[in-house]
């Protein structure tokens, strides 16, 4: 079953989405202990991140945690959701539906160097990058907006750190890459910002 959730992961193209499997609620280690473990990691393996993994990590940054009111495991202001997360990966770029649990596609190239300035960006497997849409936004004024999406982005990022210290999984958040480069390649429109990018993977042995 693992093999075949890699190879579907490696192989799919980014002209069709991907249908990520349930997240696996009951793993992971116990909140305490991934509060001691969390940490920032610059040092990242090139080994590709399974389909299983890409899920269970996907939910716990903004999964949607109770049905039936459609709200997720991260906070956002006046429920706006504004947040969307879009997932560079070597065999292109998606942008994770909560509501669906799946990938939707945006390009078949791979964008990780568009991340960041750092070294590693290119050689992890997966870099999330955080989008705010102010189109969701009702009613704020532009300095809310930026507040707003940045502590709710600061929410999710928090929740991929704890679910990488719960998994032994390596991550960083990173506020320094090309706003104007990673905009065009994901054709964002001028309402939606790219507040922060994370990049995901295993630790590098050294």
């Amino acid at each position: 079953m693992l093999f075949t959730i890699m190879v579907n992961l490696q192989t799919s193209q980014a002209n069709e989405p991907i249908k990520l499997p349930p997240p696996q609620l009951d793993s992971g280690l116990p909140l305490m202990k991934a509060l001691q473990l969390r940490q920032s990691t610059r040092n990242f393996d090139s080994k590709q991140l399974n389909l299983q993994d890409l899920s269970n990590l996907l939910w716990a940054a903004f999964g949607i945690n109770r049905k039936e009111s459609g709200k997720r495991t991260a906070p956002s202001a006046m429920n706006w959701q504004e947040i969307d997360i879009y997932v560079a990966l070597k065999n292109g770029t998606f942008l994770y539906d909560a509501k669906s649990h799946i990938l939707k596609p945006i390009n078949d190239k791979d964008i990780r160097k568009l991340t960041g300035k750092q070294y590693f960006v290119e050689e992890a497997p997966v870099n999330l990058i955080y989008v705010a849409d102010w189109n969701r936004m009702k009613y704020a004024n532009e300095e809310n907006k930026i507040i707003w999406s940045a502590v709710d982005a600061g929410s999710i990022m928090q929740n991929v750190y704890l679910y990488c210290a719960s998994q032994a999984l390596a991550t960083v958040a990173r506020g320094l890459f090309d706003k104007e480069a990673l905009s065009k390649a994901l054709h964002l429109n001028p309402e939606q910002k790219v507040i922060l990018c994370q990049t995901v993977g295993y630790p590098k042995k050294i």
